[in-house]
């Protein structure tokens, strides 16, 4: 169902203020005294802003279409299959062979690839390979889904991409391409400067490296196993594919959204899934939370009616702005370390959680994205995605990971908005509509 128009108005505030922009990577630092003590600052002020707020984040991990069968005959790859099937099918086969292969107890030696993979370490390409996962690469694990999972996260980035740009009606994906060395890559496709998004992002990435056991423990919520029977000091060789997504729209009654889906193995045949989607609005609507949130209700009830309730309650425990005591946005769900049944019914829940983005968001950002809004509605826009980035800087597992272990940087930070804003000593004004949703920051409610 399709959420209505509840154009919301807000009361005029002389505090000063500032704003912080990153809307090109430039060194730029000026201040404009001509309205208020507004300050913008470039990309450069922005980093070391963000530099100082990492220093204090207390852990980290990764970031965070159809169904292909495990295994295909060799007849079917000839002469009945198209170009890019017949490539995936030939991956998927060699991705088997290999793992028929492997043997138990792999450990990171001497030449493994270092922690940090470097800053550096990225080769840009005009394509990205028809498959980023090569059998072999790697921790000895399950090839056959690290090649499912890409396969299936390629899918949802170009369906869900295009359905964007279709909203948007202006702009369009541009896709950055690329390699490392030592094994896999990624793909960036970024939309800036639409009619309805200022900024929409969709990552995928697939990831092999090593990290120490301390990273590791911090990496989910049980990981604190995960290096179990490593001699002390040595490096976990991991593997991670995943697909992440932000997308921030300019008229105020639209909310920004968020998702991440991920896989990843450690040494020892140690796998989990994890994801979630969440929506981050600046003004409360009733139906547009209902309509969210049950779109991901009747979701996860066709896999399992105790996941909904369980990932929602997860979704406001992690979105927290701990140093605020407040929470991003409105939740939606969110899972990590989940490895409690096979991996197909849980490959299948991931599939079918990120197919779900676009019939979850997509209705919403229709049904606002031409209401009328005051000055005043984008200052506070502003402020909320101000702390979009103190969450995502201080807090956000995948942003931090990233950081620290050498990750695309321009992909990294893709999540941060074009412009922010901090007030300070805000407060809003009572019984207003700002104040209406800071309780439902401070408070956690049911949607559905």
């Amino acid at each position: 169902h399709t959420p209505p128009n509840n154009n919301r108005t807000a009361k005029p505030n002389a505090r000063s203020h500032f704003a912080i922009s990153s809307s090109n990577f430039g060194s730029s630092f000026f201040i404009n005294f001509k309205k208020r003590n507004i300050m913008n600052f470039g990309t450069a002020t922005l980093l070391a802003f963000s530099a100082a707020l990492v220093s204090a984040a207390e852990g980290f991990a990764p970031s965070a279409g159809r169904s292909l069968a495990a295994a295909r005959s060799a007849s079917s790859l000839e002469g009945t299959a198209s170009p890019e099937t017949e490539t995936f099918q030939r991956s998927l086969l060699g991705a088997q062979l290999a793992n028929s292969k492997k043997v138990a107890g792999k450990k990171a030696g001497a030449d493994a690839p270092a922690v940090n993979l470097g800053w550096d370490s990225h080769q840009a390409v005009e394509k990205a390979p028809d498959s980023l996962v090569r059998p072999g690469d790697g921790p000895d694990g399950n090839y056959p889904m690290r090649a499912k999972f890409e396969q299936m996260i390629r899918e949802a980035q170009v369906s869900i991409t295009d359905a964007i740009s279709k909203i948007d009606g202006k702009a369009t994906f541009q896709e950055d391409s690329w390699i490392r060395a030592n094994g896999g890559g990624g793909m960036s496709r970024v939309l800036k400067d639409g009619a309805v998004f200022e900024k929409a992002g969709v990552n995928l990435s697939v990831v092999y490296g090593s990290m120490p056991q301390e990273a590791l423990q911090a990496a989910t919520e049980r990981g604190v196993d995960r290096a179990k029977g490593m001699a002390p000091g040595e490096r976990v060789p991991f593997f991670a594919c995943g697909l992440s997504c932000v997308m921030h729209p300019r008229n105020p009654h639209c909310p920004t959204m968020h998702f991440n889906y991920r896989y990843f193995e450690t040494d020892g045949g140690i796998w989990w899934f994890g994801g979630g989607t969440d929506i981050t609005p600046s003004y409360l609507n009733l139906d547009d939370m209902a309509h969210f949130h049950g779109t991901y209700k009747d979701m996860c009830d066709r896999h399992d009616p105790e996941f909904y309730p369980k990932f929602k309650a997860w979704a406001d425990k992690y979105f927290v702005i701990s140093h605020r005591n407040e929470t991003r946005g409105l939740g939606g769900i969110f899972y990590d370390d989940l490895n409690d049944r096979e991996p197909e019914k849980l490959f299948e829940f991931a599939k079918d959680a990120v197919n779900s983005v676009v019939p979850a968001y997509g209705p919403i950002i229709e049904a606002h994205k031409d209401d009328p809004f005051t000055e005043k509605e984008r200052e506070w826009q502003q402020m909320r995605r101000g702390r979009y980035v103190e969450f995502n800087l201080v807090y956000d597992r995948g942003t931090v990971f990233g950081l620290k272990t050498g990750g695309r940087i321009e992909s990294i930070l893709m999540s941060l908005p074009e412009t922010a804003r901090w007030e300070y000593d805000h407060q809003v004004e009572p019984g207003s509509p700002e104040a209406e949703i800071m309780d439902a920051f401070k408070h956690a409610r049911e949607w559905v």
